[in-house]
């Protein structure tokens, strides 16, 4: 379940995998990994920051472009 309060120019693990088109394990092994770290919330409910996704989703649609 996503959270309902949540700050602005943040993402949570569900809104962050919609946008990068991977599951919930997915955006785990990035932050395992130290491509994306977490910004915010719980360990339970993380949060990442907007800006974060978003260069990570352009970096990734340039290596798909490649």
């Amino acid at each position: 379940m996503e959270s309902q309060m949540i700050r602005p120019g943040h993402l949570t693990a569900h809104q962050t995998a919609r946008l990068l088109g991977i599951t919930l394990a997915g955006v785990r092994q990035l932050v395992r990994r130290g491509h994306l770290t977490r910004s915010g919330g719980t360990d339970r409910q993380p949060w990442y920051a907007a800006a974060d996704v978003a260069t990570l989703t352009a970096e990734r649609r340039a290596q798909a472009a490649a």
